[in-house]
């Protein structure tokens, strides 16, 4: 049976946003990050990171230094809460396909995870990722104002979330709705 997810952007939204961050003493996982990811766990959703990380087809820090920062990030939000995590390391002018706001890294994780994106969420702090979770056919796209998201007006999300308790108290009541498992 598929199961939904929710969909989470790295910086600015699970961790203060750091420009191009290559340094672990540098993370900052938000205080409420942990208590979300556990309620939405505890609901029946499996917890996907897709990341964009362009810092690395720009030379400005290696594949090394992005896994360090993200062992720091699991770290910080305490082991087993994220099911996964896909990071497209191309420049934007590399045309990747696994690039937000197109659709690879979700795809990967909807064949790898057997994820019903119908029922699934998308919550980030860019358009790039509204736009995304739109483009990957989810229930519901959530701009966090956390990161860029305060100033984010190029997007069109179904909900603006002050933070992720917000967010997540928004799939929690809109998840009410959703048949248990899909046809």
């Amino acid at each position: 049976m598929k199961t939904p997810a929710v969909f989470f952007d790295r910086d600015g939204t699970l961790m203060t946003e750091v420009n191009y961050c290559s340094d672990p003493s540098k993370v900052s996982v938000f205080p409420e990050a942990a208590h979300s990811l556990n309620r939405l766990r505890s609901e029946g959703f499996k917890i996907i990171v897709i990341t964009n990380q362009s810092g690395i087809g720009r030379g400005y820090y290696t594949e090394e230094q992005y896994h360090q920062v993200h062992q720091e990030l699991l770290r910080q939000l305490g082991e087993g809460l994220i099911d996964a995590t896909y990071y497209c390391p191309e420049a934007p002018e590399a045309n990747s396909p696994r690039r937000k706001p197109l659709t690879g890294m979700v795809r990967e994780a909807e064949a790898e995870h057997d994820i019903d994106l119908s029922r699934s969420f998308f919550v980030g702090d860019k358009a790039a990722d509204i736009e995304c979770g739109r483009n990957s056919g989810m229930l519901a796209t959530i701009l966090v104002e956390t990161g860029y998201g305060a100033a984010s007006t190029k997007s069109q999300p179904d909900f603006v979330a002050k933070d992720l308790t917000a967010a997540t108290n928004y799939i929690l009541t809109h998840r009410a709705s959703l048949p248990l498992s899909s046809q």
